[in-house]
């Protein structure tokens, strides 16, 4: 079956397209509309550089050196030396889909018709992608402004024919892998090698990985809560659609949706309609505020993501034969402060988990056993893993610290107020991923509390989920090596399995587990 298309530089890029390009499941392609673009952006470049005028990172140093004048002569040597000298980047190098995703960004910003850079050199950066030749970036040294120059120089070293490149799982000097598939490097031409490192992908790639990441934990802490809150005898009515029409924010409504579904039919919810509780703990009764406060931060982030994604990063911006303006649209502030707030959206969620791990381990509530295990004592129950779950929730408030609240001055005050979003975007990664942690003990403790409400049932969509948990993960009657159980755990969430049950489940009962918004919580 063909692959679907993607016309770089002409369709509106969404994160869900850069994934599938990234991922191979869409191919890239130049448009003859998008080639013309091209052809005439690098065409007014040497317009202006026959003009001899005096253009910024064209015919002048970078930087503080932006008033040495270079000459025709070296203006080559100009574009090759940008990437050997800002290629400084230190630490392991990103993943490869971080890479990938790198180039397709860049190829897009490039083919938008607006930095000269030949078709010649982006065929090239096209066939690195295609042919799955990925170069390796190291994933310290930028500071989010004047672009991302560390990893994007790193990212095209190869054109040069220097740096490294990984394919099938090896690592190969890129000279060396040149000349074994009949290669030759390129010659930059005017510009093109500050065109390549000037721009925000290297922030774009991690936030669209992120916004991935943190919705599928979004997606699934609301599951894995309904389960807590079935298992603790938790009320329904703070889900109540008419309760969020009162403080009608998206995201609140959304969860409060969500939950409504994960919860229909539910004979437990029936059996303990007249008790005498009044109100659930906050980390029941406010999962809509908690959880929703994080879907609202996802979304702002997902809107400023797309316009990023199909915005002109580049420096200086070829407008025509004889404008080229300077300024800072490779800025990544746009993106680092709501990457920031993203980060701790992210460790919320961890949270609130972490307490409801807590309650559920407690023994308050009728017919779960202290530490959710009955003979305690030669036992620890599950007492541990929420050990875990704290030194993780600790771990991510100490990276909650916004990378975008600093700025250090570089290139001697030129670059006076730098974004840090690089370290931003690194950070809601790594958040996120110790966030799927947290919640994966929470679903053990919860799965194992959902056995002791049997033979009471919950709705289909829980049941169906807790059949998926307990396929890989057993009851536990005594103690055992847990970290089994929570690696397990950790594969449900990451893969998106337990989301894909709970939405399967949904589809099939006609029971809308995405709500009236749904449509604006997707990645296209």
């Amino acid at each position: 079956m063909p692959k679907s298309s993607f016309k770089l530089g002409e369709d509106h890029l969404t994160v869900g397209h850069a994934l599938d390009m990234a991922r191979s499941k869409t191919l890239a392609v130049f448009s003859p509309s998008t080639k013309k673009k091209i052809a005439r952006s690098q065409k007014c470049v040497e317009t202006l550089v026959a003009s001899g005028k005096n253009v910024y990172g064209v015919n002048t140093g970078f930087g503080p050196l932006c008033t040495s004048i270079i000459s025709k002569e070296d203006s080559q040597k100009l574009q090759q030396n940008i990437l050997r000298s800002h290629s400084v980047g230190m630490g392991n190098p990103v993943s490869t889909e971080i890479a990938r995703l790198m180039l397709v960004l860049k190829l897009h910003n490039l083919s938008l018709g607006y930095s000269g850079v030949r078709q010649e050199t982006l065929d090239r950066i096209l066939w690195h992608l295609n042919e799955d030749i990925i170069p390796l970036v190291p994933e310290q040294g930028s500071v989010g402004a004047s672009g991302d120059l560390a990893p994007l120089a790193h990212l095209f070293l190869p054109l040069i024919g220097q740096g490294t490149v990984e394919h099938k799982g090896k690592k190969f000097p890129t000279g060396n892998y040149l000349k074994k598939v009949g290669k030759k490097p390129l010659e930059l031409g005017a510009k093109e090698g500050l065109a390549l490192i000037n721009g925000t992908q290297f922030i774009a790639a991690h936030t669209v990985v992120g916004l991935e990441k943190l919705l599928n934990v979004l997606n699934t802490a609301d599951i894995i809560s309904a389960m807590s809150l079935e298992s603790l005898m938790g009320s329904a009515s703070p889900f109540d659609a008419r309760l969020h029409e009162l403080r009608p924010f998206e995201g609140s409504k959304t969860v409060a949706h969500r939950m409504r579904a994960l919860l229909a039919k539910s004979k437990i919810l029936a059996s303990h309609l007249d008790c005498n509780r009044v109100q659930d703990p906050y980390s029941l009764r406010c999962v809509p505020q908690v959880h929703g406060a994080s879907r609202d931060a996802w979304l702002h982030l997902n809107r400023l993501c797309k316009i990023e994604l199909n915005s002109v990063t580049d420096n200086p911006i070829i407008l025509d034969e004889e404008t080229a303006i300077s300024g800072g649209n490779f800025h990544g502030q746009p993106l680092a402060i709501p990457l920031d707030y993203a980060v701790v959206a992210s460790s919320e969620i961890g949270n609130i988990s972490d307490r409801r791990s807590y309650l559920l381990l407690e023994g308050k509530v009728e017919g779960l056993p202290k530490l959710l295990m009955r003979n305690t004592g030669i036992n620890s129950g599950f007492m541990i893993p929420q050990y875990t779950s704290a030194a993780l929730v600790s771990e991510n408030k100490s990276l909650c610290f916004p990378a975008s609240a600093d700025s250090i001055p570089t290139s001697l005050g030129q670059e006076d107020h730098v974004s840090m979003g690089s370290i931003s975007g690194r950070r809601l990664i790594q958040v996120t991923q110790n966030v799927e942690k947290v919640l994966a003990v929470e679903l053990v403790c919860a799965a194992q509390a959902f056995d002791f409400r049997h033979p009471l049932k919950s709705g289909p969509i829980l049941e169906k989920c807790h059949d998926l948990i307990r396929q890989h993960i057993d009851h536990a009657e005594e103690d055992r090596i847990f970290a089994d159980d929570l690696e397990s755990a950790l594969e449900l969430i990451s893969s998106k399995k337990l989301n894909q049950c709970a939405e399967k489940v949904a589809r099939d009962r006609k029971l809308n587990l995405d709500g009236d918004l749904h449509e604006h919580f997707r990645l296209y």
